[in-house]
């Protein structure tokens, strides 16, 4: 999707979009997916048409079209962990040598 997104609601309808896409291309209707997934043709219309729906519905046409690799897309796993790195050993700090005073001359 381009950066160009608007809305959330012009999101939703391209997310929709491209649902519906994959849908076709797998020649599948909407009754048929519908039941694969769990969901009821309402919700999978309503998905399609970016009129709002439940990330489970999502997630539920995902794995009913073998696409649950696009949730790696959406939500990548972080390569750092900034938990561990809190928690791993802090490099040493450099210290100050002792300071050296100097000695005055007597007068």
């Amino acid at each position: 999707m381009k950066n160009t997104i608007t809305s959330i609601d012009e999101l939703q309808r391209q997310l929709g979009e491209r649902l519906k896409r994959l849908r076709v291309l797998k020649r599948l209707d909407q009754q048929t997916l519908a039941e694969q997934a769990g969901v009821s043709t309402r919700a999978l219309s309503r998905l399609e048409t970016g009129r709002g729906s439940t990330l489970e519905t999502l997630l539920r046409i995902l794995y009913a079209l073998e696409e649950t690799g696009a949730i790696d897309a959406l939500a990548p796993e972080p390569t750092i962990d900034p938990v561990a790195m809190l928690r791993a050993k802090r490099m040493p700090t450099r210290v100050r040598g002792p300071v050296r005073r100097r000695k005055t001359r007597s007068k």
